[in-house]
């Protein structure tokens, strides 16, 4: 299971640290490793969502997000993507914009570091969407039930997450927008830059989630068909197979995967130049890391581990909103990377041994015949 799951990330290890000492002996190889580390460690949460999300799908969908999709994240987030920021905000045409990667490392990253702030706005405003949304609907399953309860019952007002999620890019673009750090420790005024990028953002994310969320109802109807012949599969002793997202619905989830995806991988891709300004060894590296984080998703999937281990949703969505948080914030202030995969990893462990903990008290309700509503209230979590 564990080698067919992670062949290729174990494949496009070796093909990428062997490259690395190739172009440029130990020191890349090094350099490329650290990087792959960085990306793991900073995408946890990434795998968990993603996780979460791919098993609504069909196995053709999810097999596109495994070729097409690790195209996208590997060549198009971590070799494409800054390149384009570079040639946006410097108005240089891409071929210059390659050129300068490739021959001018020193400057390449200067101009990366100062497209900062529009990426993080960016990246932390969608981010934020998917942390308001989460917390503030109502589920069965609550983690941080003093949290969430009521943030529930707030999360029945029209519209809340959008206008605070204003209210916070409000705030970032008047306080840490208008002392934006750039390269060589000096500020400047990016307030404009962060305003627009991070209401670029929250449309991104409502245009793609909203299609999501309408192709989905769309299969209502069509779901209640397919339970209604697994309830009949049930009584006659056939197998029953679980309804999976298809047709446009998936496709739009794809694409909502694909800008999450994205979101996550901003701060990987400014984090790497803390260790590297060579492009080639960057993609390398966050390529590995980002093969890992795919693989990773599937092995949640196939596992059902989501469905044994109920809290860890609740917590790389936690994790989602520190990072946001945390993007928002190094618009003006300068955060260790360390610091940044730390809180990732420390939510998402901690929701772990919370499940952990849960499934034990199940069990153990289980072995004194306890009723359904006990058990009921032992599930609600923390």
């Amino acid at each position: 299971m564990v080698l067919k799951t992670f062949g290729w990330s174990f494949a496009v290890t070796a093909v990428g640290l062997v490259a690395a000492v190739l172009i440029d002996g130990w020191t890349a190889f090094g350099i490329v490793l650290i990087l792959s580390v960085l990306e793991i460690s900073l995408s946890f949460d990434n795998a968990v969502v993603n996780a979460g999300i791919l098993k609504k799908m069909s196995p053709f969908w999810q097999k596109i997000f495994l070729t097409v999709g690790v195209l996208i994240a590997v060549f198009g987030m971590r070799l494409v993507f800054p390149v384009v920021i570079v040639a946006i905000t410097a108005s240089l045409n891409p071929i210059d914009a390659v050129d300068l990667a490739l021959n001018d490392a020193d400057r390449y990253q200067q101009l990366v570091t100062d497209a900062h702030p529009a990426i993080a706005a960016f990246g932390g405003m969608f981010l934020l969407m998917i942390f308001l949304d989460f917390i503030f609907e109502e589920r069965d399953i609550k983690w941080l039930g003093w949290i969430e309860r009521p943030l529930a019952k707030l999360g029945k007002v029209d519209m809340l997450s959008v206008c605070i999620a204003l209210v916070v890019l409000l705030v970032s673009a008047l306080y840490f927008a208008s002392h934006a750090h750039q390269h060589g420790g000096i500020h400047v005024n990016k307030a404009e830059t962060v305003l627009l990028s991070g209401v670029g953002g929250l449309i991104t994310y409502l245009v793609v989630g909203g299609l999501s969320g309408f192709f989905e109802n769309r299969l209502e109807e069509e779901e209640e068909r397919e339970h209604e012949a697994e309830e009949e599969a049930r009584r006659e002793g056939k197998p029953v197979s679980a309804v999976t997202l298809a047709g446009k619905a998936a496709f739009f989830m794809f694409l909502y995967l694909e800008v999450l995806d994205a979101s996550f991988s901003f701060d990987g891709v400014i984090g790497a130049f803390a260790v590297t300004n060579d492009i080639i060894l960057m993609a390398l590296g966050l390529g590995i890391g980002a093969m890992y984080v795919r693989s990773l998703t599937v092995y949640l999937v196939r596992q059902g581990t989501l469905d044994d281990y109920v809290y860890l949703e609740h917590g790389a969505h936690y994790a989602i909103g520190a990072l946001a948080a945390i993007l928002l914030v190094t618009i003006r202030f300068e955060i260790n990377e360390f610091i940044t995969g730390l809180t990732g990893v420390v939510l998402i462990a901690w929701s772990f041994w919370s499940s952990v903990r849960r499934n034990n008290a199940l069990a153990a309700a289980e072995g004194k015949g306890e009723t359904s509503d006990d058990k009921a209230e032992v599930s609600s979590g923390v």
